[in-house]
């Protein structure tokens, strides 16, 4: 070392320090920190945008991917659907606290949704079964004998109150329907009179094709039912006993059996919220 010159510098530790790092994780451009920064970003979006759906829908999750066709054409395969809890957002014609209107009371002061009368409604199912979405049709009380409020089409061919199933209503709840089913969900063994405890949700926004994601993870995309009678016109067939010769019921009484609309849980559980292809 010559005269006047001091010891040489030490090397720069600002690097291993906190705000280095930081400063590194936000600012580079390539490598590990890069793509750990963009991941990391991905994910609180994901997060973000899941609790502010949750903060709205009210339920967990919020979204579910339609995998078949009972409520068709005004659901399809594929679809992505906005759900928010029984009583949200619920209009003055719902049904007290249930947020429901049904296609009765909806077709009286038009209110409609999913190009049809009243509110589609997710609700549990039998035991372990995942759950429905189907239409609420109309209300019926405990004991009552609906057989004549009911479309003669969509009985399974009972003539009177004792031919046909759940009636008398075993308890109060709502009649449901898939819009292109051949029966009413009580006629045709898949569900008792809804009861307002059994609601999990009422379906909001349709999004097409965006389920087919979910669908494709689940291997759903690849096992649903086969078609259905395209001439099924439920969707705009009245809850009042046809005439004779009513060209509407003699489309639904066309169709042979039941589909239950399913669908899929979009979101960390990988549950399933519906049913399988159900035929008669």
């Amino acid at each position: 070392m010559s005269a006047g010159e001091g010891p040489p510098p030490e090397p720069s530790t600002d690097d291993d320090e906190p705000d280095g790092l930081l400063r590194r994780f936000l600012t580079a451009e390539t490598g590990p920190l890069m793509f750990a920064r963009e991941m990391l970003t991905s994910i609180a979006t994901v997060a973000a945008v899941g609790l502010l759906l949750f903060a709205v829908s009210g339920v967990w999750p919020p979204m579910v991917a339609v995998e078949s066709s009972s409520m068709s054409p005004n659901m399809q395969t594929g679809d992505l659907i906005f759900v928010t809890e029984p009583g949200r957002f619920a209009p003055d014609a719902a049904r007290g606290e249930t947020g429901v209107v049904t296609h009765r009371v909806g077709k009286e002061v038009d209110y409609k949704t999913f190009n049809d009368f009243g509110t589609v409604i997710v609700y549990e199912s039998r035991g372990s079964s995942p759950p429905i979405i189907h239409r609420a049709r109309f209300w019926v009380e405990d004991g009552e004998n609906w057989y004549d409020e009911a479309n003669e089409a969509w009985v399974q061919g009972a003539d009177n109150c004792e031919e046909m199933d759940n009636c008398p209503a075993p308890h109060a709840g709502f009649i449901t329907k898939g819009d292109n089913n051949a029966y009413y969900d009580q006629t045709n063994n898949i569900r008792e009179p809804v009861k307002p405890e059994w609601l999990i949700g009422t379906a909001r926004v349709r999004i097409p094709y965006l389920g087919w994601v979910r669908l494709g993870f689940s291997g759903a995309a690849t096992t649903g039912p086969g078609p259905i009678d395209a001439g099924v016109a439920s969707a705009t067939v009245d809850e009042s006993p046809p005439a004779v010769n009513d060209s509407a019921s003699t489309l639904n009484g066309s169709v042979a059996g039941a589909v239950e609309t399913s669908v899929s849980v979009v979101g960390p559980e990988s549950r399933s919220l519906s049913s399988p292809l159900s035929a008669a």
